[in-house]
């Protein structure tokens, strides 16, 4: 039997009780099925589906407009942070930021708000914290596409309580040199494959990021080498030397463009190879979307750039316009000390169910 969840109490109570149960990428279950049985038992007015660990939930109301709410009900491995725990004006807990909190908005308004001016549709997904050929939004957009239709989707990623507009795109690539491997006591026989990736490194420590502002958002770039691997032995020249790149650029950057630029900055090292490993497409802002207009006016009329990658990007490439919106500072997410003020999901909670009637 899955815990009971009250989606009428308080959403910061109900943001604990959301953290008290375990949901680390790919062990979802029993949290999908409390907010399964939740939701069947207390909003009877909305359709519902389950999709492996993903809930699904619609209004039907006929209204001129639809709104997505979407939040990923995974965490990242726990840190001796579950269960949560009050703190005076702080709820702490693994999942607090990111983003259990704000689903904890989202399943009270669904409980609470049976007859929104706008059609609601809400998708608890799993699978969110690691590599995207699992997340579960990219299965019902497979699987599923009719739940994806909407005129705004607002993805509940911790934005510290302001609208964060579109977000970078990613790309990372290896980057690999090949020696002679040798005896170090005899190194002139041999081909440094370590010492081969000098140069790369130069070029990453003299790099200068670009700074591009797109519907008055600023966006930064960023070229980090994130991982290096090289070296045999204590006695051994290395004949093999890899380096990982992780690229974060605008979102005026396609992907192909974004590689492009990556080949350019490595162009002329002799030896040197490159390889993409992975790669996901930016999102524009999109705020000349009426309907996104009318949220952020709704929140208080601040936005800025999301910088990282979110959903919003699969949103984007559906045409619906998207955007950020949660409780909690995103650099908190991931945390051992991740925590959250109670004050900014109440506030969320506050904004939404204003915007939604």
């Amino acid at each position: 039997m899955a815990p009971f969840l009250d989606l009428t109490t308080d959403p910061v109570g109900l943001a604990a009780a959301l953290v008290d149960i375990p949901s680390v990428s790919r062990d979802e279950a029993e949290l999908a099925d409390a907010v399964e049985q939740a939701l069947r038992r207390q909003a009877g007015h909305l359709e519902i589906l389950r999709s492996g660990n993903t809930v699904l939930a619609r209004t039907k109301l006929g209204r001129s407009s639809r709104v997505l709410l979407a939040g990923h009900l995974d965490t990242v491995p726990i840190a001796d942070n579950v269960p949560s725990r009050r703190e005076g004006e702080l709820l702490h807990g693994c999942g607090t930021v990111d983003m259990k909190s704000t689903d904890a908005v989202f399943l009270h308004l669904a409980a609470t708000l049976p007859e929104p001016t706008r059609d609601v549709t809400l998708v608890f997904y799993d699978c969110e914290e690691i590599a995207a050929v699992h997340n579960g939004l990219g299965r019902i957009e497979r699987e599923l596409p009719d739940w994806l239709v909407a005129d705004l989707a607002i993805l509940g990623e911790p934005t510290d309580g302001v609208v964060e507009a579109g977000c970078q795109g990613t790309m990372r690539v290896r980057l690999s040199t090949k020696g002679v491997r040798a005896h170090s006591a005899r190194s002139w026989l041999g081909g440094n494959a370590v010492h081969a990736m000098a140069e790369v490194l130069g070029r990453l420590a003299a790099y200068e990021a670009r700074s591009v502002e797109i519907d008055g958002c600023l966006y930064r770039e960023g070229l980090q080498a994130v991982r290096i691997s090289g070296g045999v032995a204590g006695n051994v020249v290395p004949d093999v030397c890899e380096v990982d790149v992780n690229f974060r650029f605008a979102p005026d950057r396609s992907e192909a463009l974004a590689e492009t630029h990556v080949r350019a900055v490595f162009a002329g090292i002799d030896g040197l190879a490159l390889e993409v490993t992975d790669s996901a497409a930016g999102a524009l802002p999109g705020l000349g979307a009426p309907p996104a207009a009318e949220f952020i006016t709704a929140a208080g009329g601040q936005v800025q750039a999301k910088l990282g990658w979110t959903d919003v990007s699969r949103f984007a490439a559906l045409g619906v316009p998207a955007v950020n919106y949660g409780a909690g500072d995103p650099n908190l997410a991931h945390k051992r000390d991740e925590h959250v003020p109670v004050a900014q999901i109440t506030r969320c909670a506050t904004v939404l169910r204003n915007y939604l009637s």
